[in-house]
């Protein structure tokens, strides 16, 4: 198994933090893993982007321009990476701030409610959990547990407190991620 993600939205919504506790949940699984951020000097605000690969096999190079799965939480990066999608690959996106939806018909889309989801929970720092319990939903590809050990190593040990509110999260973005497009 080898799974080849992009996550991308702006600078802020923990998209650098969903792949860096992707990558460490790998990690703690005793795969292969690669993790390769992107984001411009503005950071907050900017666009933000990283590659994710989990793998059962050794990964010959971090560097990848298609991938299995496009997790996009701005209309800038759909835009930019919709088209970088395996054909049979999975998008999902979150519908705020969404002005043109995905067009693709060879990929399978879904789209998670993430932003509202979190402003509702009233905790919007959860936002990127939210999104990553649907993925993990979808593609299963690290176990709960080793999420878990994920986030003690992605947050500082002053955060570990936060740890239950992001399962949590995590679990509600496995109820709410809904199908638009299945192949």
């Amino acid at each position: 198994m080898t799974e080849e993600i992009i996550i991308a939205g702006f600078g802020g919504q923990g998209v650098l933090s969903m792949g860096k506790i992707l990558a460490y949940s790998g990690v703690m699984q005793d795969k292969e893993v690669s993790w390769m951020p992107s984001y411009g000097p503005e950071m907050r605000g900017g666009t933000a982007n990283v590659s994710v690969i989990i793998s059962d096999e050794r990964i010959s190079s971090p560097i990848i321009n298609q991938f299995d799965t496009a997790i996009i939480l701005n209309q800038q990066s759909l835009d930019k990476f919709e088209k970088s999608v395996k054909p049979g690959g999975l998008l999902i996106y979150d519908p705020n701030g969404i002005t043109h939806e995905p067009t693709r018909k060879d990929i399978n889309i879904y789209k998670i409610a993430a932003t509202a989801k979190a402003q509702e929970m009233g905790i919007s720092k959860v936002f990127n959990m939210v999104v990553l319990g649907g993925f993990l939903k979808l593609k299963p590809i690290v176990a709960p547990e080793f999420i878990h050990k994920g986030l003690e190593k992605s947050l500082p040990a002053r955060h570990h407190n936060l740890i239950p509110q992001n399962e949590d999260a995590i679990e509600v973005g496995k109820g709410l991620i809904e199908a638009v497009q299945v192949l």
